[in-house]
């Protein structure tokens, strides 16, 4: 290991980078140092911006892993070799905006009859029954269940916040059963073939992707899916934006406001503003509609 990369993944550790982010981080540095042979300390920020047009324009990457490799670089720059530029200089790839796919109560439920194995189907209904990250759902302890208070505690979600999320009656009655029948042992609430080990996010993504084929659901669906999901059933309740936010651990309402895009429940029930125009009878609008009419 050269004394860059050292004191690269030292400096992510110490800022507190999720081990995701630091494994991205060093693989995408990595492969800026591969394509042009030699040390990134020697390159500039003509070389960043060539690099990312390569990874765009000939390996057709998305937008979302071309931005993982400015991040990279910028921390690499910024942080570790504390050159004088500034964020601005590293330029972002524009997102295309999607809204988020979501699944309608009966599709929830013929995925989950198609999900195999108790444990991975424990696992994904904390995803859509408390809107938990597949990370967080794979990573969670048993400790953190507060059945008292009806709240899950989740600990180090994304950016290594903790926050704490709901529990429904009927989710706490569920994980008793699980508990009966699995009786995890350990920390870990869904535990890997070693008891100190939790069960990969990658296992539970197989047995989504399974589910949704066996299920033969029109959507791709996907752990996070469930996470949407979760998120506009709540919108569809009348639940307010900001407690959704913190349920979801959304560091801008921005991101939570994306899913009044796909609640129709809730465009159906906004109120025009041509409702108090319209309101009372035959106002000067309705009388010209009349009017035309009879012409």
């Amino acid at each position: 290991m050269t004394p860059l990369r050292e004191r690269f993944i030292e400096d992510m550790r110490l800022r507190g980078l999720a081990p995701t982010t630091q494994r991205s981080y060093i693989h995408y540095v990595a492969e800026f140092a591969k394509f042009y042979k030699i040390s990134p300390e020697h390159l500039d920020l003509e070389a960043v911006r060539q690099f990312q047009l390569h990874l765009l324009e000939e390996r057709k990457l998305s937008a979302e892993s071309v931005n993982t490799y400015i991040s990279a670089v910028q921390f690499l720059y910024l942080e570790t070799l504390e050159m004088p530029w500034k964020k601005e200089d590293f330029v972002r790839t524009r997102k295309e905006r999607k809204l988020p796919v979501v699944l309608a109560p009966d599709q929830v439920r013929r995925l989950f009859d198609f999900i195999p194995g108790v444990k991975n189907r424990m696992a994904l209904m904390l995803c859509f029954g408390a809107g938990l990250r597949v990370a967080e759902a794979a990573a969670f302890k048993t400790a953190n269940i507060d059945s008292a208070r009806m709240l899950l505690r989740v600990q180090l979600g994304k950016g290594g916040k903790d926050r704490y999320t709901m529990l429904s009656p009927g989710l706490l009655e569920v994980l008793r059963l699980y508990f009966r029948v699995m009786r995890p042992t350990g920390d870990w609430l869904f535990p890997s073939w070693h008891p100190s080990r939790h069960i990969s996010p990658g296992v539970l993504q197989r047995a989504c992707r399974e589910a949704w084929q066996l299920a033969g659901l029109p959507k791709r669906v996907t752990p996070h899916t469930l996470r949407h999901s979760f998120a506009t059933c709540l919108l569809d309740s009348g639940v307010d934006t900001r407690v959704i936010q913190v349920l979801l651990g959304h560091s801008n309402i921005e991101t939570t406001a994306h899913y009044t895009a796909v609640s129709p429940a809730k465009i159906a029930s906004t109120a025009s503003p041509a409702e108090q125009l319209l309101a009372g009878p035959w106002n000067k609008t309705q009388k010209q509609v009349a009017r035309s009419r009879t012409a």
